[in-house]
């Protein structure tokens, strides 16, 4: 598969199958994500991958920012929130936190980095289609939330930039909508 093959038929597999992903398989996709660009070289991503029991990292963090976002609730109630927070974490055989850690060259500018981080991301997502697997990007509030950060022993400096889901695909990739890029377009001649 080309390049162009691979981002115009990569979509977002929201549901896999349970089977394990070789882990020579998943240090290709790591690889792959390894070679994006960033300003001045700074290469500042790094990830944290989760198979296996490892996932409950990520499921604990779930619950421990949702058990802060209702702290009227107690008891039972609680309980049966948090363990649907936790099993999130287990909704594919492979959960990568893709984390940017901004590097300290005076010349990096932290949306750069973050950027970096979010291209490496697009790079491992490509990798993962062309290699027969399914992946999607996950973020939203509890990614952004510091008791997520403090779960995964990162600095107040680094950010996760997001969590991606891997496994093999259990659904029909959906029909492409793209807005043409001629509608996006300005040409200044």
């Amino acid at each position: 598969m080309n390049v162009e093959e691979a981002i115009r038929t990569r979509r977002t597999i929201g549901r896999v199958k349970k089977d394990p992903v070789d882990r020579a398989l998943i240090e290709r996709l790591l690889d792959a994500a390894a070679w994006a660009p960033s300003h001045h070289n700074t290469q500042p991503w790094s990830f944290i991958v989760m198979t296996g029991e490892g996932r409950a990292r990520l499921g604990e963090g779930y619950a421990r920012v949702a058990a802060a976002a209702v702290p009227e609730l107690s008891g039972q109630t609680l309980e049966e929130r948090l363990a649907k927070e936790r099993m999130k974490a287990y909704r594919a055989p492979v959960v990568i936190a893709a984390v940017c850690s901004p590097s300290d060259d005076p010349r990096a500018v932290l949306a750069e980095e973050l950027a970096a981080a979010q291209a490496a991301v697009q790079n491992l997502l490509l990798a993962a289609h062309a290699n027969g697997l399914g992946a999607i990007w996950r973020s939203g509030d509890p990614m952004y939330h510091p008791l997520m950060k403090e779960n995964f022993g990162l600095s107040g400096g680094q950010h996760i930039v997001g969590f991606i889901y891997i496994g093999y695909p259990d659904m029909t990739a959906p029909q492409p909508q793209r807005i043409p890029a001629t509608a996006k377009t300005v040409w200044l001649v």
